[in-house]
């Protein structure tokens, strides 16, 4: 049908080719590496200060397990209110990613290029990509569980006066 209009349109016919690759997700988690375990007595201290909040110190003595993932966020997709078991590195590898955590409901933009650090440890946030462009997110997890989701959503209740769209997805 597609075929014969375009042919009456234009005199020109078109092919019409279905595509066997069924779409992305709107958010696909790679697990780049394994859950891995220092070796070493390690202790990983971090402060991280924004805009109009205190410093927050986060002091890692038993770091455990991290997991590094690659994270594709299509256009317009929302992840869910949710949180971490401990602190997320995060490097914006392509595109921009818009965060906001649940206390304050400010929408901060992290443009390729440029890293943050989400505490974890029950600080509720979501993210969106607001762009035309895919983004991808280079993710380094600490305290891990052995098994079992990267990212918490169960019990996790969204606040009331943040006027954010939010969405799914399913860490592996």
């Amino acid at each position: 049908m597609l075929t014969a209009a375009s042919v009456a349109v234009t005199g020109v016919p078109v092919a019409v080719v279905a595509s066997s690759d069924p779409p992305p997700p709107p958010i696909g988690v790679e697990l780049l590496t394994p859950r891995s375990e220092f070796t070493d007595d390690v202790r990983i201290g971090i402060k991280v200060r924004l805009e109009d909040h205190p410093t927050r110190h986060l002091n890692m003595r038993h770091p455990s397990r991290t997991v590094v993932a690659r994270i594709t966020v299509q256009p317009g997709a929302h992840f869910p209110w949710h949180t971490h078991p401990g602190p997320v590195l995060v490097n914006v590898s392509e595109g921009e990613l818009t965060y906001v955590q649940a206390s304050d409901c400010v929408e901060r933009e992290y443009p390729a290029g440029t890293a943050f650090v989400d505490p974890g440890r029950g600080n509720v946030h979501t993210a969106s990509n607001p762009s035309d462009e895919v983004t991808v997110l280079l993710a380094t997890f600490f305290e891990v569980p052995a098994e079992g989701p990267l990212t918490i959503t169960e019990g996790v209740v969204p606040p009331d006066d943040c006027n954010v769209e939010v969405g799914s997805h399913a860490h592996p």
